[in-house]
């Protein structure tokens, strides 16, 4: 499955995935599609910005297509636990 594939077929979980493969999945596309976190850290009392500024700033150094690789990996591993819808 492609990078893009994988893009799509995470929406069709039958369950939302917990809180911290939500974060790695954000951390691993930032890093895919934009690459090393540029930005200023989030305020203290962001913390949703903060966690996922955290998790974005732990892939810095990780190649392009070694994170597109660690993305599609955790949505397959995503699949096998929680299905698909239809």
């Amino acid at each position: 499955m492609s990078f893009e594939e994988s893009v799509e077929k995470v929406k069709d979980l039958k369950q939302t995935p917990s809180d911290q493969d939500l974060l790695e999945l954000y951390a691993y596309f930032k890093q895919a599609s934009v690459g090393d976190c540029t930005t200023a850290k989030p305020g203290f009392l962001d913390f949703k910005g903060k966690a996922k500024w955290e998790a974005w700033n732990s892939k810095k150094g990780v190649g392009n297509e070694e994170a597109k690789a660690k993305y599609v990996e955790l949505v397959n591993k995503l699949i096998e636990q929680h299905g698909l819808k239809g």
